[in-house]
């Protein structure tokens, strides 16, 4: 058994702290421009992370596991 693959993989959790930093940092995308279909870009910012923050759970699942 290798102990250092614990150590060694226990950056990826530092994944996880990309979307709660995207989020975080409100005037970032605090406008109206440039909207998509209709929404605008404060709205369709934050849904399009939704997906992108599950990739990202999955991904670190994967590497963790």
């Amino acid at each position: 058994m290798e102990t250092s693959q614990p150590s060694a993989r226990s950056w990826l959790w530092l994944i996880l702290l990309v979307p709660y930093i995207a989020l975080l940092w409100l005037p970032f995308y605090n406008d109206t421009r440039p909207s998509f279909a209709g929404f605008p870009f404060f709205y369709w910012y934050q849904f399009l992370w939704v997906p992108l923050t599950s990739l990202l759970i999955y991904i670190v699942y994967r590497g963790v596991k």
